[in-house]
């Protein structure tokens, strides 16, 4: 016989931008969305009955609302803020999960603005009624280092073609999520999420310029332990970085010697990738954050 297992729905990607004009410099946040509700949804499922459902239009309408009479302090704070009030505010509601992230705007004058890098910053709040899980994150951080990284002494077999190298151009695009420590709501209230972020993303990009790479398991683990040398705030933090491969092109055809070193030349490949991923852990902290969470 058929059961339920678990269940969830909610309002994907709604966007939301909220312009501040308090004076001539206005102050821009432009954010997506997704929020996840779960509980007592059963007979939703089993019968149709919508008793129990808050239309996912309403949740839209109520992100469009606290965006605009509470403000938008961090992705984190305003994430929190939303887990909190549908939790609150709905009797059949027991859990919510809220995903933001945050197009990034550099400023131009004091009302104009250009899009900023390629990377998005993220956060992921979790409220079960007692406790708020945070976290904080980053994708599409694009990196490169031309030279200070080797791969070799690695295990070979019959179908094994990869040389060795002893200096190679090491890239990835850095996806990381990182749980906070604060979970009490009056600790969440008061964190300071903007510099929070903006520490940990400073910590990535130094260890990833700074490391001497042997691989790019070393350089993760290298990344991650920064960021938990340096937040005290921090439990864990989950990586995933893609081998973005720069081959040196074979120009023998041509006559051409191209080898690493001075003027080299590369082809950088965007398939097939290797993918490197793991969680770096503080002494004595619990792995919490989904595997898959990095994949997002």
């Amino acid at each position: 016989m058929p059961v339920l297992g678990q269940n969830q729905y909610g309002k994907a990607e709604t966007r939301v931008v909220r312009v501040a004009r308090a004076g001539e410099r206005h102050e821009l946040t432009d954010l997506t969305v997704s929020v996840a509700l779960s509980g007592d949804m059963t007979d939703a499922h089993l019968v149709g009955s919508n008793a129990a459902v808050l239309p996912t239009d309403t949740v839209k309408n109520t992100v469009y609302v606290l965006a605009r009479e509470r403000g938008i302090d961090s992705p984190e704070s305003f994430a929190a803020e939303l887990a909190r009030h549908f939790v609150d505010a709905q009797p059949t509601v027991r859990g919510a999960v809220v995903d933001v992230a945050e197009h990034r705007w550099e400023r131009l004058g004091d009302h104009s603005f250009a899009r900023a890098g390629q990377d998005t910053r993220t956060a992921r709040v979790t409220f079960d009624g007692r406790a708020l899980q945070v976290l904080s994150g980053l994708t599409g951080l694009t990196v490169l280092n031309t030279t200070d990284s080797e791969f070799h002494g690695f295990v070979r077999d019959a179908y094994t073609t990869l040389a060795e190298t002893t200096d190679r151009v090491l890239a990835t695009e850095v996806t990381a999520r990182w749980r906070h420590t604060a979970e009490e709501p009056a600790a969440v209230a008061a964190a300071d999420w903007n510099a929070d972020h903006a520490a940990a993303r400073e910590r990535l990009l130094a260890a990833f310029a700074g490391t001497y790479s042997y691989s790019l398991q070393q350089t993760l683990f290298a990344m991650g332990s920064a960021v938990i040398e340096q937040l005290p705030g921090v439990a864990e933090i989950r990586l995933s970085l893609p081998n973005k491969h720069h081959f040196l092109v074979d120009l023998s055809p041509f006559g051409v010697a191209n080898e690493t070193g001075d003027g080299a030349v590369y082809h950088a490949a965007d398939r097939p990738f290797g993918l490197i991923e793991a969680t770096v852990l503080r002494e004595g902290a619990e792995q919490r954050i989904p595997v898959e969470l990095t994949r997002l």
